[in-house]
């Protein structure tokens, strides 16, 4: 049995090691109706073939995870435009010697935003922290969108704790690079925004929400309104950053209109203080 699984394993790694082969030679990759369907780029790649590809975004990450034992996570969304607090200081000054007016507004908000930075990676390290001293089977492992900004902060945290952290990555028009501190063979790359952001409730067992732009504004309300309606099992959702959540997002003008009811208020939680996010998830579940 062992025997036929592995000749079965190297006709496949023949098949598409055939092909990569095709492609380093320089020859041009052409349509080929003997080649193997799956090693076949241009098959795959077809409008008729999106459900496989939706099964294959679907299948990896999760399978890969399952095999590591990533069960539950913690999930951290929140702007890839902040700056850890060293390099806004080096755009401060650089800001500075430049003269430039518009430059030096752009570092000083920079400088300013830079504390959510710290505030991600902080808290990222109390998880981390936690989940040592647990068996696998209760340990809560840091989930970001794998970019820069306050993603980075947070699988910074928790590889600076010598913890396991994951990066669900998406490909974009302007690249975008994972960032270093992902575990790497946690960190995924996605097409589709719908399986990524499937992929980030799957496991996960809080939400913690920086302040962000439309990216981090899209998975947030797809958390409470999958939590809102009963699609998904109810968890925390922690808004960190008091104002800027409350000037932003006016729940008050919304309760007025009567768009929402007065319990949806309580699907979230506003914090201003690493500690205080963990005590929430940590009251919600018992821990």
């Amino acid at each position: 049995m062992d025997t036929t699984q592995h000749l079965s394993e190297r006709r496949l790694a023949d098949a598409w090691a055939e092909l990569q082969n095709h492609s380093a030679l320089g020859n041009p990759l052409e349509a080929d109706a003997y080649r193997l369907a799956f090693s076949d780029p241009e098959f795959l790649l077809r409008r008729e073939t999106r459900g496989i590809r939706f099964q294959l975004e679907m299948l990896k990450p999760d399978l890969d995870q399952a095999e590591q034992g990533v069960d539950n996570t913690i999930v951290i969304f929140g702007s890839a435009r902040f700056l850890s607090p060293e390099d806004a200081q080096t755009h401060l000054q650089q800001a500075q010697l430049s003269g430039d007016g518009d430059a030096l507004t752009r570092a000083q908000r920079q400088v300013r935003n830079a504390c959510y930075y710290d505030q991600a990676r902080l808290f990222a390290r109390l998880v981390a922290d936690y989940s040592a001293h647990r068996r696998g089977e209760e340990r809560l492992f840091i989930a970001t969108g794998g970019g820069p900004g306050i993603m980075e902060a947070a699988n910074r945290g928790a590889h600076e704790m010598g913890a396991l952290s994951v990066g669900l990555n998406i490909a974009l028009p302007h690249e975008q690079h994972p960032n270093p501190y992902i575990t790497p063979n946690l960190s995924f790359k996605f097409h589709y925004f719908a399986l990524r952001k499937m992929h980030f409730m799957l496991r996960a067992k809080a939400l913690v929400a920086f302040p962000g732009g439309f990216g981090t504004l899209d998975e947030l309300f797809e958390v409470i309104t999958l939590v809102q309606t009963g699609k998904a099992k109810p968890v925390p959702i922690v808004l960190f950053g008091t104002e800027y959540w409350k000037r932003l997002f006016n729940t008050e003008v919304m309760l007025e209109e009567g768009v929402i009811s007065p319990q949806d208020i309580d699907l979230f939680t506003y914090v201003d203080d690493p500690k205080a996010a963990w005590d929430v998830i940590r009251t919600f579940y018992n821990l």
